[in-house]
């Protein structure tokens, strides 16, 4: 006679801690990396009542000139000198069917400054100038009641 050892309990269910264990992994890896994800420079945008949605400032390849609250202007997140702003997105724009360039200026930012930016980008031929803000908080009253 032979001998059969014997086979412990099978486990029927699927075994999903280690899957818990890598999705919480990846999971903090995403929470850490997305805030490094800002592209261009960091300002707090003036508040508008009425704008217009610009989808194509979110495109990867958008030319972002901004200006920061100080005078600084800054193409994409490279610190750039206010003279050298009109060559260097002339080059930038010269293989593009859209000419179009994004301001993304400090909503504390010198109007003197903002002007001088758009007069350097409209100067390298651009043809629209879009200006990136954010969307004002309107709280909304109720209704005055009815006069009666």
């Amino acid at each position: 006679m032979r001998y059969k050892p014997s086979v412990g309990a099978q486990m029927s269910a699927p075994n999903v801690i280690p899957m818990a264990d890598i999705m919480l992994v990846l999971l903090i890896i995403f929470m850490v990396v997305t805030p490094m994800l800002t592209k261009g420079l960091s300002v707090e945008l003036a508040k508008v009542n009425n704008p217009t949605d610009m989808p194509d400032a979110d495109k990867d390849d958008a030319i972002i000139v901004g200006v920061s609250m100080s005078g600084d202007v800054f193409l994409g997140s490279t610190k750039s000198d206010i003279t050298q702003i009109a060559d260097q997105v002339r080059d930038r724009i010269a293989n593009k069917l859209d000419k179009t360039v994004f301001v993304k200026s400090d909503g504390r930012a010198k109007y003197g400054d903002v002007v001088k930016v758009v007069d350097e980008i409209r100067s390298a031929g651009v043809d629209n100038v879009g200006l990136i803000t954010d969307r004002a908080d309107q709280a909304r009253r109720p209704p005055p009641p009815p006069v009666s």
